[in-house]
Formats: structure tokens, C-alpha cells, sequence
């Protein structure tokens, strides 16, 4: 990936204020600058879906935790772990409203561009459909939110108001409607293209998958709507195979490293973020073959060991254990070694050494997660045909819900080895078709079946905001909340995260009234198709 000079300073519209220098023009005139009608606007789209492909702790920090996916001893994962702000959590708020705006302000310019400019139809047709995977994760998560103004700054709009969700619902379905159906394969596609390499008929079969999975967020709230746009999307044509997977490869090389993996090779998050004892629980109950592509314990025994960020652990099924959430290494009732099943310390290696609390417990595979240079995974052809799987079983016409599962199952263990450019989370062929055989789709648990395997699958992938989000609309898998002294929630787990704390201040009208139209900003308050 090559590092991009943008034409100007780009005013963050929103949320945010860039820091561009006093006097820039006076700093930066020369005469061989480049100019809006200069500047090709495909530029724009690779920074634009780096920036939001990439998370890290915006995730990792709460959302990864309280879906119990990953689990963490270390205090400063007690925001998510335990539901206890530790360290500067409250700053955490907003990494995912930053993000996703940056993002968006990208693909605004992008399509301030490409305005009125034919050659350049398809990509503004494909910045559409940016512009609504980046507002819905940002909708999802906190609720109400800056849209019909977003991205005005330059119009002297910088404290935009925040639309309710369901006029943004509403709005991003029209906006994938009109621009899916008109992106036009004959014509040139996005010559900066991170997804796709510009691949249009690939964005089309995206457009219409994120219809889907737009929709199908409504199904407690809207369920007509849901139909109408779910079928529209199977019409329509949604992803094919693994090969429409939406990902970005990181770039270490050129500055473009893994934000994930930045975060898991932190001396603390290294020896105490672990995978989470329900999910483990569940795989090795199913006997799911992807056990041994995605966990690992160290390779040794003692403090040494557990912290080597060099070395590969040991990932044979039979020998991982998922650590439960809710407990410490404080020495008390919730300490680590009071948990039920605790499997016990790795002793001590030598007379240097010490022993390690947590290495008998799991770790997302070093070569897989703390890969500097692996993929950030979006969206999914297996999390496609699980949402058209559901519809099916709701009576929809999205055809055969059992053939929808049995594909989604198949592809989720496929698209683990598009984590790493050379492939190492790859899972026997011969396993996966015997897990398909011996797991078919239930009509009487077919909804518990299918959004189990979107939580298995979105967590694999470390792709937890839209677990969080996939959790909260279909209950399942069925969560037991942690208990533990001093939680902000009051011992259920979170239902959204609250808005940026800086917000009160820069758009304070704003933000009051989206407080007072949302029913409280904290975590246990529901957004508006999450009832």
C-alpha cells in the first residue's frame, strides 16, 4: 500500500477538527500544487477503507469482551471484561465515532469529486455503499447520530444535528438501493480499490449483501421492511463465494500495520488477552474444526514462556481451555485461581523463572492475530448467507435456509485463511464437510443455530462490532452476564456504548437532544431496533 498525498487538508465534518497548520495557504502555495480539479478522487478510497477497516482497541478494549468472545485478567480490560471502567476507558468511547467518521469524511470528498463527472459514476455509486457499511457501524453502536449533516464543515455545518436511527435505517436502504442497481459493469470501476481492485460486479454483489444485512437489523422493530428489503437483496444478487469477502490487507512495511495485531503484541495484552471460555466451551462442543486454526497456549512452561512474542504455542484442540470472563489476578474471591475448572499455573521453567497464571488458558494464534500485516475482515460471504438462512426460516423468499447454513458453514472456516496473505488459520477441507454433514440446519433451533455460528464466525475474525450488533438483535448465543463489584451496568451486559465525552462540549444542543430522544446515554440504554 502506498502512502497517498491528499490535495488539501480535508475538514472533518461531523465530529472532529483536523489540525491543519496556521497560515496553511501561505505555508503550502507553490506553484506545482495539486487542485480539486486536478486531483483524481480514486485516491481517496483507499485511505478511506483502511482507515475504517482498521480497529483494534475501539473493539477490543469493550465490544470483543462483552460478547465473550475474548476474556482478560488485566485491568484495563475490566472495561469490557468485567464491566468496570478501568485506566482511561471513558477516552475509548469514542475510537469507533472517530473512526467511522474519518472514514466518512474521506468518502464525502471522494464523491464531492466525483460529482457531475461520468468516467467516475461507479465510484461514486461505490462511495454510497461506503458510506452506509461506515454509518452503520456507527449507528449501531451508539444509536442516534450526525447523518443528513454529516460532513458539512466546508458549508459552515460543524455542529450537525444527530438524525434518529430509524430515519437513518430508512435512508440507508434507499441510498443501497439506488446506487447498487446502478453501478454499471461496462463502465470503469475504482482504480484505488482495497476490496475489490475495482471490481464492480464484486461492489454490486456487496451493495446488495449490505441491503441484506441492513435490513435484517429490523427484524424486532420493522419486520415488514425487513422482508421487502431482504428479498430485494437476494434478487438483487448477494456475495457468491469467499472470494466477495470485504477485507483489507495490512502493510507493515509502509506504516500500514494491523491495528489488531499492534494491540495483541503489547507485553500486557499478549500474556493476558485470551480467548473466552464460552466460545472455546462451545467450538469444542460441536467439535469444530476451526479450535485448532485460531487458539494457541505457549509453548513452555513459566512467565517466560507465556510472554515470548516470537515463538508459536502449541494449538492441539484437545489441549485449549477458554478462560471465563469476570475474574482478576488480585489475589481475592475473583481471582483467576477461584474460577471453576481453573486448570492451574504453568510452573516455573528454571530457578529465573517464575510460574504463569494464565498458560494453560488460550490465545488467539500468534502467527494469525499478531500478524502485522493480516487482514481486517468486514464483512463475509458466510455472514451473507446466514442473514439469508434466518429470512428463509422466517418464511421469506430468500431460498433454501438449510442450503444458505450449510454454505455459510463451509465458507467461515475457508475465510480463515484469508487472515494472513500466506495462509495459516487453513482448516482441513476433509473437517469442515464432515462438521457440514454432521450439523445440519434444525428448522425447531434453526434461529439459535444460525446467529450462534454469526457469533462464532464474526468473533474468528475478530470482527466484534457486528457480533455485538448481531448479538443484541437475536439474543443468541444466550450470554450469562459477569458479576463483579463496582459495574457500570448494574450486572447485565451493555446494550450500546455510550457517545464520545468531548460531545457535551462541541455540539452540546446536539447532543442533548439526541440524549433525551435516545432514553439516557449509558450503556444498558437500547437502540432503536434493539428492542
Amino acid at each position: 500500500m502506498k502512502k497517498l498525498l491528499i490535495y488539501s487538508c480535508l475538514v472533518a465534518g461531523a465530529t472532529f477538527i483536523t489540525g491543519c497548520t496556521k497560515n496553511f495557504d501561505a505555508v503550502n502555495t507553490n506553484p506545482d500544487k495539486t487542485t480539486a480539479s486536478l486531483f483524481n478522487p480514486n485516491y481517496l478510497m483507499s485511505q478511506s477503507q483502511f482507515q475504517f477497516s482498521q480497529t483494534g482497541y475501539d473493539q477490543l478494549l469493550f465490544q470483543s469482551m462483552w460478547v465473550q468472545g475474548l476474556s482478560s485478567t488485566f485491568g484495563y480490560y475490566s472495561n469490557g471484561d468485567k464491566y468496570v471502567l478501568g485506566g482511561s476507558g471513558t477516552n475509548y468511547y469514542s475510537r469507533t465515532w472517530n473512526r467511522g467518521y474519518g472514514a466518512l469524511t474521506l468518502v464525502d470528498e471522494m464523491k464531492n469529486l466525483a460529482k457531475g463527472k461520468p468516467e467516475y459514476s461507479n465510484l461514486d455509486n461505490c462511495g454510497s455503499i461506503l458510506r452506509v457499511l461506515y454509518i452503520q457501524r456507527i449507528t449501531d453502536l451508539y444509536g442516534d447520530a450526525p447523518y443528513s449533516q454529516e460532513g458539512q464543515a466546508k458549508a459552515g455545518i460543524t455542529t450537525p444535528v444527530f438524525d434518529k436511527q430509524q430515519a437513518i435505517y430508512t435512508d440507508m436502504l434507499s441510498q443501497l438501493e439506488t446506487a447498487t442497481a446502478a453501478l454499471d459493469a461496462s463502465k470503469a470501476g475504482p482504480t484505488a480499490d482495497l476490496f475489490y481492485g475495482g471490481d464492480v460486479a464484486k461492489w454490486k454483489r456487496l451493495g446488495y449483501s449490505l441491503m441484506l444485512r441492513v435490513a435484517m437489523r429490523l427484524t424486532k422493530v420493522d419486520p415488514a421492511t425487513a422482508q421487502k428489503y431482504a428479498e430485494k437483496a437476494y434478487a438483487g444478487g448477494t456475495m457468491s463465494s469467499i472470494a466477495d469477502n470485504a477485507k483489507v490487507l495490512g502493510d507493515n512495511a509502509n506504516g500500514y500495520a494491523n491495528d489488531n495485531a499492534n494491540a495483541l503484541l503489547v507485553a500486557d495484552d499478549f500474556r493476558e488477552v485470551r480467548w473466552a471460555k464460552t466460545l472455546i466451551d462451545y467450538l469444542k462442543s460441536t467439535n469444530d474444526p476451526r479450535v485448532s486454526a485460531i487458539a494457541e497456549i505457549a509453548a513452555g512452561n513459566g512467565k517466560a514462556a507465556n510472554e515470548d512474542r516470537s515463538t508459536p504455542g502449541i494449538n492441539t484442540a484437545s489441549l485449549q481451555i477458554g478462560m471465563p470472563n469476570g475474574y482478576d489476578l488480585n489475589g481475592s474471591t475473583t481471582d483467576i485461581s477461584k474460577a471453576p475448572g481453573y486448570p492451574g499455573a504453568t510452573p516455573a521453567a528454571n530457578s529465573t523463572d517464575a510460574s504463569a497464571p494464565l498458560g494453560k488458558y488460550s490465545r488467539p494464534r500468534l502467527l494469525v492475530y499478531a500478524d502485522r500485516n493480516s487482514a481486517n475482515i468486514i464483512f463475509t460471504y458466510g455472514e451473507s448467507e446466514l442473514l439469508l438462512a434466518e429470512a428463509a426460516t422466517r418464511g421469506w423468499a430468500t431460498g433454501v435456509a438449510a442450503t444458505h447454513y450449510a454454505n455459510a458453514l463451509t465458507a467461515d472456516m475457508q475465510t480463515l485463511a484469508q487472515l494472513n496473505a500466506s495462509p495459516i488459520a487453513v482448516v482441513d477441507p476433509a473437517g469442515i464437510a464432515t462438521y457440514v454433514a454432521t450439523h445440519p440446519l434444525v428448522p425447531a433451533t434453526a434461529l439459535q443455530q444460525i446467529n450462534t455460528e454469526y457469533w462464532v464466525e464474526t468473533c474468528a475474525t475478530f470482527n466484534f462490532n457486528e457480533t455485538f450488533a448481531n448479538w443484541r438483535r437475536s439474543g443468541f448465543p444466550v450470554l450469562t452476564p459477569v458479576a463483579y463489584p463496582g459495574q457500570y451496568t448494574s450486572g447485565t451486559i451493555p446494550r450500546r456504548m455510550p457517545y464520545p465525552i468531548t460531545l457535551a462540549q462541541t455540539n452540546s444542543a446536539n447532543y442533548q437532544a439526541a440524549v433525551t430522544s435516545i432514553g439516557g446515554d449509558n450503556f444498558t440504554t437500547r437502540v432503536w431496533w434493539d428492542k
